[in-house]
Parts: structure tokens; C-alpha cells; sequence
């Protein structure tokens, strides 16, 4: 186990990037999700909390911080149809994510302010964004989830070990042509979660129930009390 979480901000932090850069991490962080079973981890906690899909509309999932919006992909293993929103801050992610899934929906805007009306979606799901954040921002964050969310929310995060540390580091080294994943991934980990600050992240929005899955990931789930019971209440 590695010590304290980090403080340092990625590279992908600074929403003044948005070159080609942004598009090259994208692509290679949508492979190495891929590969290391990060979908799957998505899929799970979706089925988790979802009970039965909606029968007269597809199942409405808000994917914040979608990046290049992999999701989608992930999705076709439901049975159901769904209907995915994918929001970014970063306007060259929103552009790349537009342009690779034509015709998706995607939103450039601030999971802090949430431009839509409460329970607009049945699920809020998050990859790989909530390391980004300290845990007074991720409560906030948390707030706005739960007012847009009918169902539930899911999030898909790195546990902060040190072979996961050791593990990113030279698969990054061997394999990654883009700079900012070089440093990124390596800094992601540090940032990552035990499972007793996710546990106070998470007290209080709902039922929480938290999962250990491959490679070092954390699957959060939170049922909201009103659509806890008898799957999606429409």
C-alpha cells in the first residue's frame, strides 16, 4: 500500500490543453481500458444498481468526465437499450468523443454545476474521474450526481497500491507513445483510493456498496433511496 493520496495535478488536469495531445491520450487510454478489464468493472456496477431495465424507454446513464467516452462501447454487453450523455470539461475530449461516436450526445460543462433538472437521468456513471478530485470536491460532486440521478450512481476508480504503481509504470514505459499518459498514469495511481476513504466519500447519498476488481480497481456503487426498491421506478 502506498502512503497518502497525492496532491499533484495531472496533465490532463489543465483544461487549457486542447490539442492533439488530448486526442492521442484519449486513444491510448481507451486501449489500455480495454485491455485491463476497466469496462467490464463499468458494466458490473450498472447491472448492480439497475434491478430491470425500463420497458417503454432506454435506460438514461449521464457518463461524467467521459474522456473518449468508452462507455458506449461497454454498454452494447446490456441487454437493454440505452441512451448515454457524455460530459466533459475538456472542449477537445467533447470533440473527440462527438466525432469517434457520432451520433452521441456530449456536453462540454462542469460536473460541479450540472446543466440539467434533477432525476433527468436514471443513472450517473464515472470512470477514472474521481481520483481527480479531494475528497471535500468529490462530496460536492456527489451532491449533483445524486439530484440528477433517479437510480443510482457507479463509479469505476483506481485503488492505490504500490504493484498497481509498479504495474502502470512500465506498462507506460514499454508501450505509450503519448507523454502526458507517461506521466499521468503513474501520478493517477498515487491518487487513488483505499477503500475506507471511499467509504467517507460516499457516506450518506445512499446504500454503498464497494468492490474490489481487476487490475486495482474500485467499483462504487450507490443506490439513492428513492429508486433503491424495485429496480427503475418510471
Amino acid at each position: 500500500m502506498l502512503g497518502a493520496r497525492s496532491t499533484y495535478r495531472e496533465i490532463m488536469d489543465d483544461m487549457s490543453i486542447t490539442d492533439d495531445r488530448i486526442d492521442a491520450a484519449l486513444e491510448e487510454l481507451t486501449v489500455i481500458n480495454r485491455l485491463l478489464g476497466g469496462d467490464r468493472v463499468s458494466i458490473s456496477g450498472i447491472a448492480r444498481i439497475t434491478g430491470s431495465a425500463p420497458t417503454n424507454r432506454p435506460l438514461r446513464i449521464l457518463d461524467c468526465g467521459a474522456g473518449g467516452s468508452d462507455l458506449v462501447h461497454a454498454l452494447k454487453a446490456l441487454a437493454c437499450p440505452v441512451q448515454v450523455t457524455a460530459l466533459d470539461l475538456n472542449f477537445r475530449a467533447c470533440h473527440y468523443s462527438g466525432k469517434q461516436l457520432s451520433p452521441l450526445s456530449v456536453v462540454n460543462a462542469s460536473a460541479f454545476r450540472l446543466p440539467f433538472r434533477e432525476r433527468s437521468f436514471d443513472i450517473v456513471h464515472a470512470a477514472l474521474f474521481c481520483h481527480h478530485f479531494n475528497e471535500a470536491e468529490l462530496r460536492l460532486i456527489l451532491t449533483e450526481w445524486s439530484r440528477v440521478a433517479r437510480i443510482g450512481i457507479v463509479i469505476n476508480d483506481l485503488r492505490r497500491s504500490v504493484l498497481a504503481l509498479l504495474g502502470i509504470t512500465l506498462l507506460t514505459r514499454l508501450f505509450s507513445h503519448s507523454a502526458m499518459v507517461r506521466h499521468d498514469g503513474p501520478l493517477s495511481v498515487r491518487r487513488g483510493f483505499l477503500k475506507k476513504e471511499l467509504s467517507n466519500i460516499a457516506s450518506g447519498f445512499g446504500e454503498v456498496t464497494i468492490t474490489r476488481h481487476w487490475a486495482f480497481r474500485w467499483l462504487i456503487s450507490i443506490a439513492l433511496t428513492e429508486g433503491r426498491l424495485g429496480g427503475i421506478r418510471i
